[in-house]
């Protein structure tokens, strides 16, 4: 079990860390990659109101300079999914649900000895590119070289 002692002072370190970057250039993606709130509530969070035990998220907070780098020296993406989910927006003053194609790009690799997965979202046709998390060390399959489309292990809207 992790020491989770230090867990604000790590928390407050990572966000500062985090809303420093802005935008990171992905040569896997031919975009800039936007490091917006979103993503790092996703650290933070597995879905609205259900909070990620801490281990895993200062885990995550520790890994951030590795996604960075990761982002910046990538040339390849291994998975790729797209899906159709409902936002609520506003239209003339109410809110409306709306339905709109949701991207998401896996990007893996061992960076400074420690194996991890990055993803990147976009929402919607004209989105910007942003990332969503990152994924410590876990198990992937026997046809790990090869690169999938539509094959994207676990669920990357939760992990």
């Amino acid at each position: 079990m992790q020491d989770v002692s230090n867990y604000e002072k790590l928390k407050e370190d990572a966000q500062r860390y985090y809303f420093t970057i802005g935008g990171v250039n992905s040569p896997a993606l031919g975009q800039n990659v936007h490091f917006s709130s979103e993503g790092f509530n996703h650290i933070i969070f597995k879905r609205a109101r259900s909070e990620r035990e801490q281990s895993s998220q200062m885990l995550r907070f520790k890994l951030l300079p590795l996604a960075v780098k990761l982002l910046n020296l990538s040339t390849t993406y291994q998975e790729f999914e797209e899906t159709i989910k409902e936002f609520e927006v506003k239209t003339y003053k109410k809110r409306v649900k709306k339905s709109k194609p949701v991207s998401y790009w896996g990007i893996i690799a061992i960076v400074d000895g420690r194996k991890i997965k990055v993803i990147v979202r976009k929402i919607g046709d004209n989105g910007v590119f942003h990332f969503w998390s990152i994924v410590p060390a876990w198990v992937t399959n026997k046809y790990r070289d090869i690169k999938f489309f539509n094959t994207m292990k676990g669920n990357p809207d939760e992990d």
